[in-house]
């Protein structure tokens, strides 16, 4: 199975912190270079089990925005 997410990379203090936004799967490391590996580490554990892959391809899924005033 190939995986093609959109990924935010933020610099918090020391760390760079990778998020995943389809699956909101996160991740750190010193670098950003790190913290891209380890995010894609941390994605192919969360979809190795089969029934996790199964249900992510047969599931619908929706793209929308969301406008809060704060």
């Amino acid at each position: 199975m190939n995986f093609r997410g959109t990924v935010i990379v933020k610099k918090e203090e020391k760390w760079f912190v990778a998020t995943c936004l389809e699956n909101n799967i996160a991740s750190q490391g010193k670098t950003l270079d790190e913290s891209i590996a380890n995010l894609k580490e941390a994605i192919s554990l969360y979809y190795e089990d089969e029934r996790r892959e199964e249900a992510f391809q047969n599931a619908p899924f929706y793209i929308t925005t969301l406008e809060l005033a704060i």
